[in-house]
């Protein structure tokens, strides 16, 4: 749980500053309105953010003009210091820390446990442990994620809150709040079920190819990178819907509104229907831009963590052992 935790502060701090510069840039090409959503990714999850009315103070509406993404690198670190290129990140990993350990350590628990079990099979393992570990996570965080939408868009107390949230459960039953869940698992549970059978493939492949018992840093970087890679690129159309109906349900809380039409297929269909099927593979590259560095790092950083906690624990019980017989 550490090494998922610390790998998880890891991979916000370096793929963060890329999603800033990223939403600066939209900013500065469309200014947000009052709300406007847009979707914050610090590598770990997405987020929803609205847009405030008359707070120009707010980071995304910070001045500046930008020529492209090195520029904009460049200036708002020179004009706004070095902490601005994280800006936003806190409140986020006030969820996505938990959920990214609640992943790691299910999929860990679970796989293990799975490959006693499935015999012949034991290598398909790594698909059905990463699968169930997402659903699980998913299914965690999702209410919160609404709250914290709540909390931004309608700056209500914890008590009002409360009172919103017992009305609409009232009216719309307990599974409003766990409302934009399908799609997320849509996207969520395909990406982690391949990406896990193709990181330990490729790790065991590294492995056996550079003649090593353990994976280094490098093949866990490597393995990590490419099958987050192919993940990635196979569920693209997912992630397009999903972040399409994320931001139309956030756009919805903020105005009061009721959620109509907003099914994965009504979407699905909308996006067909406006910019045809290559609609659905919007976002190619800077996808891939952003996950595969931040798959990478995570992974390598939390079997690098592993790895250390391993060696502590095995000293911390051999060493007195070791005393004893001698």
């Amino acid at each position: 749980m550490v090494a998922s935790c610390s790998g998880a502060i890891l991979t916000s701090l370096f793929v963060t500053p890329l999603d800033v510069v990223k939403i600066r840039l939209q900013a500065q090409k469309n200014p947000f309105p009052k709300g406007k959503c847009f979707v914050y990714c610090n590598g770990l999850m997405d987020h929803i953010c609205v847009c405030e009315n008359g707070n120009s103070k707010a980071w995304y509406k910070a001045p500046g003009h930008f020529h492209g993404t090195l520029d904009a690198f460049v200036k708002i670190v020179r004009h706004e210091g070095m902490k601005a290129l994280w800006s936003g990140l806190p409140p986020t990993l006030v969820m996505a820390v938990p959920a990214t350990v609640i992943y790691f350590t299910c999929y860990d628990q679970l796989c293990a446990a799975l490959r006693v079990r499935m015999g012949d099979y034991a290598q398909e393992a790594p698909l059905l442990a990463g699968a169930i570990a997402r659903v699980g996570s998913a299914t965690v965080i999702s209410p919160l994620e609404l709250i914290r939408t709540k909390l931004q868009s309608q700056k209500q107390s914890y008590r009002e809150l409360t009172d919103c949230i017992r009305s609409a459960v009232q009216t719309e039953g307990w599974l409003s709040l766990w409302r934009g869940l399908g799609p997320t698992l849509l996207r969520d549970v395909p990406f982690s079920a391949m990406y896990w059978y193709n990181y330990e493939k490729g790790k065991s492949w590294l492995c056996e190819h550079y003649n090593t018992s353990e994976p280094t840093f490098t093949i866990t970087f490597v393995s990590g990178a490419l099958s987050g890679s192919i993940a990635s690129i196979v569920t693209l159309p997912f992630d397009v819907v999903k972040t399409r109906r994320q931001v139309m349900l956030g756009e919805l809380q903020a105005k009061n509104l009721s959620c109509q039409d907003s099914s994965t297929f009504c979407v699905m269909s909308r996006i067909v229907a406006q910019d045809g099927f290559g609609g659905l593979l919007a976002g190619f590259l800077p996808r891939l831009i952003k996950v595969a560095p931040a798959c990478a790092i995570m992974i390598s950083s939390y079997e690098f963590g592993k790895a250390f906690f391993r060696q502590h624990n095995q000293e911390r019980i051999l060493g007195p052992l070791q005393t004893s017989n001698t």
